[in-house]
């Protein structure tokens, strides 16, 4: 794969602490949910930063398989990704889940699920979850 495009973000702290991009324009403070065991205190987690680039991305790939068909995604479109965090079943460590909703106002139900499926194939996040994308670690 030639690769177009490389960003970094880094975390201190884990999920009660602070993220922030190479570039500083994400700069978030990270805090845990009370459904997690946290205190509530303002702030983002991995999960709805996750929510929020696969919506974008998805929206995007949207977009990518429409203007190929010479449709237009009206402004209003969007997408909604719902994720869920918990202990995987075999007792190792935690594991996600995620959905995605798809609203394309003003589109003929069947052109969208069309559209919506082509999307799926084309966005790098639907890829990734479809195909369990290896991930290397290093210490540095």
């Amino acid at each position: 794969m030639a690769i177009i495009y490389t960003t970094k973000a880094s975390a201190t702290g884990g999920r009660s602490g602070h993220a922030v991009s190479e570039n500083g324009v994400l700069d978030v403070t990270l805090t845990v949910p009370k459904e997690m065991g946290g205190d509530g205190a303002t702030g983002t987690n991995p999960e709805q930063l996750f929510a929020a680039g696969y919506s974008a991305c998805f929206l995007g790939a949207l977009k990518n398989v429409a203007g190929k068909e010479k449709v237009k995604i009206p402004d209003d479109a969007k997408v909604t990704a719902t994720v869920g965090i918990g202990p995987r079943d075999d007792g190792t460590g935690f594991g996600i889940e995620v959905s995605l909703s798809v609203s394309i106002p003003g589109m003929d139900k069947a052109q969208a699920e069309d559209l919506v499926a082509k999307a799926h194939i084309v966005c790098p996040y639907s890829h990734a979850m479809r195909t369990s994308t290896e991930v290397p670690v290093s210490v540095a």
